[in-house]
């Protein structure tokens, strides 16, 4: 039944969201937009969705969603030390520049430059939002159970 059932496991969600920083700086928003999802199919993080379990359409909410259960935190890891040589002669590469590169499946892995020298240039491929706790404003428009995947209250 539509817009009985809360948000959780064989949902359909319609919402409208603003995506901001703690600083209050907007990353993302659907305006004036409806957006639709069906939670588990990947179209948000798994933090933000479980973050709206159990809201009800017509609920707005402010959701504070940690670096983990966002983007997760950055990683040493993804820090890579390339050889000056890789790049093109003539390229200007500066700090805090965003480039495209290709990962193993060819597939684009945008990467910021941290440090440029003569012999290496370092890049970081966390993701730009790694680290960073989110402020999620969500209004639900409607939720629709599609699945038998319900929570179970009280079990």
């Amino acid at each position: 039944m539509v817009d009985m059932a809360p948000v959780g496991p064989g949902t359909r969600v319609e919402l409208t969201f603003v995506l901001q920083l703690e600083s209050g700086e907007v990353i993302d928003s659907t305006g004036d937009k409806v957006a639709s999802f069906l939670v588990g199919d990947g179209n948000l993080l798994p933090g933000f969705e479980r973050a709206m379990f159990g809201l009800r359409a017509g609920a707005c909410e402010t959701l504070r969603i940690e670096a983990k259960d966002g983007f997760g935190l950055a990683s040493s890891e993804n820090i890579q030390r390339i050889k000056r040589s890789q790049f093109q002669p003539n390229m200007e590469l500066t700090e805090g520049l965003m480039m495209s590169f290709a990962d193993a499946q060819n597939a684009e892995l945008p990467g910021v430059i941290c440090s440029v020298d003569d012999q290496y240039v370092e890049v970081d491929f966390n993701h730009p939002l790694a680290n960073k706790t989110l402020i999620f404003e969500v209004q639900i428009v409607s939720v629709e159970q599609v699945t038998n995947d319900i929570i179970r209250a009280g079990g």
